[in-house]
């Protein structure tokens, strides 16, 4: 039995981002508070930016929050978040592919699945644990489905 499930150290450095992003508004409100050291337009661009980056940072965070166990033919996909859990047999899935960026001489790898009702899911090896054993996996269980990609 496989488990892919989120990586500590991930969401740690992405609570630490959105920590030091919350200290930062909260200062910037402060400060429009006592001082105005600045004109109006900054406080209300600065903290409509940084309101946002927090807000697509926990919206990543939320819906990156997955486990997923892969074994006996089996998919199951809890969404703790939604309270949900679906399974699916291998033989749901319509196609699978794994795509492969070099980025400052680390390899990010992201497998993207599509099932037979439309649903998909992406996993990918920085976010998740196990990531090379799901691989083998699905390359075993399921290689007539796996989309080739082109080489640009």
């Amino acid at each position: 039995m496989i488990l892919l499930k989120p990586k500590l150290s991930t969401y740690i450095s992405l609570s630490a981002v959105v920590l030091i992003l919350l200290l930062g508004l909260i200062l910037t409100l402060r400060d429009f508070t006592y001082n105005r050291s600045f004109g109006l337009w900054f406080y209300l661009v600065a903290c409509s930016i940084i309101t946002l980056v927090i807000l697509m940072l926990l919206v990543k965070m939320m819906a990156g929050w997955r486990f997923i166990s892969v074994g006996k033919d089996q998919l199951v996909i809890k969404l703790p978040l939604r309270n949900s859990t679906k399974a699916y047999p291998v033989t749901e899935i319509l196609a699978w592919e794994e795509e492969s960026v070099l980025a400052n001489k680390r390899e990010f790898k992201q497998v993207t699945l599509v099932f037979q009702d439309r649903n998909s899911i992406s996993v990918s090896n920085h976010e998740h644990e196990s990531y090379s054993e799901f691989i083998s996996y699905l390359k075993k269980k399921a290689p007539k489905q796996l989309v080739k990609s082109k080489k640009t």
